[in-house]
């Protein structure tokens, strides 16, 4: 693993973990708030703090840290088990539209891997940049709240539902 991309317990860290082929998995309520939920049993099991997220569409961002747990670990842990877990709901949606297709896409994008895998739905990489100032701590955090606005999904931060800028958020974050 290059150096530019590792982690160190205690350090906290801006995540973007997406889809494959940037496929709009998280237009369901129920997708985005297994994630949430799993969020939650990782900051009570395995020392996670979230200073910040939004699950958009097509990906997720964080501001996260762990303690006395290595966070690369823990996004290989949480992406395996929500990968499975999303493959299976998905797969037993009773009105998922385009299940066919997605669990098609899933398969396709696991086809030229070696590690035989019958699906994939996480893309490699979160490409973590450490957060060592106020200021870009401020940056990141203004960034994952207005993602929902640029992207058009609300006209205002505080509005979209799967994101630390809702004063209703599911996930308990860190106020920092």
């Amino acid at each position: 693993m290059s150096e530019k991309y590792k982690t160190y317990t205690g350090n906290l860290y801006f995540l973007t973990m997406s889809i494959v082929g940037w496929i709009d998995l998280f237009t369901r309520k129920e997708y985005p708030i297994f994630l949430e939920d799993n969020l939650n049993f990782c900051i009570k099991n395995k020392g996670l703090e979230v200073f910040s997220y939004s699950i958009m569409p097509s990906h997720m961002h964080l501001i996260a840290r762990t303690e006395n747990y290595n966070l690369a670990d823990w996004l290989r842990d949480y992406k395996g088990y929500t990968s499975r877990n999303l493959y299976d709901m998905v797969s037993k949606h009773p009105s998922e539209s385009r299940k066919e297709w997605l669990l098609y896409m899933f398969k396709f994008f696991a086809h030229p891997l070696k590690s035989n895998k019958e699906f994939k739905i996480w893309q490699n990489g979160n490409h973590p940049e450490e957060i060592f100032t106020q200021n870009f701590f401020e940056q990141k955090r203004t960034y994952i709240h207005n993602n929902s606005v640029e992207a058009g999904l609300v006209t205002d931060p505080s509005y979209y539902q799967y994101s630390s800028a809702n004063p209703n958020c599911r996930v308990n974050i860190v106020r920092y």
